[in-house]
């Protein structure tokens, strides 16, 4: 017989996982993308090329945050990984 309550908190798990991996890497993206200037018109203005030292940071944490979940996850699925 199947047990739905733990079947319901696996899939909830599971999502919210994803969901949250999936926000991390977006986010890391995010602030690793060079910013472009436009003006009032929609017009290229200008390509800085110069990224804030603090959302390089805080993009390659992101990165490693994912990079971790992951591995936490692979460390869950294998069981010779933890003796199981």
């Amino acid at each position: 017989m199947i047990d739905w309550m733990a079947f319901l908190i696996v899939a909830g798990a599971s999502l919210l996982a994803a969901c949250l991996i999936s926000a991390l890497f977006a986010l890391g993206v995010r602030l690793l993308a060079v910013g472009t200037e436009y003006d009032e018109e929609g017009r290229k203005v200008s390509v800085t090329g110069i990224r804030p030292q603090a959302a390089t940071i805080a993009g390659s944490i992101c990165f490693g945050l994912c990079g971790l979940a992951v591995l936490y996850g692979v460390y869950l699925i294998v069981p010779a990984l933890h003796g199981g």
